[in-house]
């Protein structure tokens, strides 16, 4: 039986809803598939972070020097950069930031370490309490899955402070 026939004048209104036919795909690419100096391709130390930062994420489509912007860069066994991911785009003085989704990809992508990085669009790379709390809850989570946190790096305008280096990841 038509249900819509019943209903003389919703021909139009009522269709069935379909969904796409091919589902939303994850493309993780390697970073032999894009453009990288070889010299960018060692990253252990806050200041190749930092250059890291510069010469990628600052220059990403999505990224936005107005706002907090939270990126993972995932390393091997060796420290070498397998790739980086922006996690999450906030306000100009928040970001919201959970260990499940700073994880996500560096499970996806086996990788062995991770060094994570986000700019203050003020300028001054200070970093806040809840940076520093943060930072604390990605260490206990990275220990959880083993996959250890080299640094978080706080990019400010010209400057950039590394919480490692300030003495943030020892109690």
């Amino acid at each position: 039986m038509n249900t819509t026939a019943t209903f003389p004048g919703f021909e139009p209104l009522v269709k069935p809803f379909k969904f796409a036919a091919s589902p939303y795909e994850y493309k993780v690419t390697t970073l032999r598939e894009c453009p990288t100096p070889d010299a960018m391709q060692h990253c252990e130390t806050p200041d190749k972070a930092a250059d890291y930062w510069r010469l990628h994420i600052a220059s990403h489509p999505h990224f936005n020097p107005d706002c907090e912007c939270l990126a993972v860069l995932l390393l091997n066994t060796r420290r070498k950069v397998k790739g980086h991911h922006i996690v999450s785009i906030g306000t100009m003085d928040t970001i919201l930031v959970h260990p499940r989704e700073v994880f996500r990809l560096a499970i996806m992508t086996a990788a062995s370490a991770l060094i994570v990085m986000h700019n203050h669009p003020s300028g001054e790379s200070t970093p806040s309490e809840a940076d520093i709390k943060v930072t604390r809850d990605l260490i206990r989570a990275g220990q959880l899955l083993k996959m250890e946190l080299l640094d978080h790096v706080v990019i400010g305008n010209g400057n950039f402070s590394s919480l490692r280096a300030l003495g943030y990841f020892y109690q």
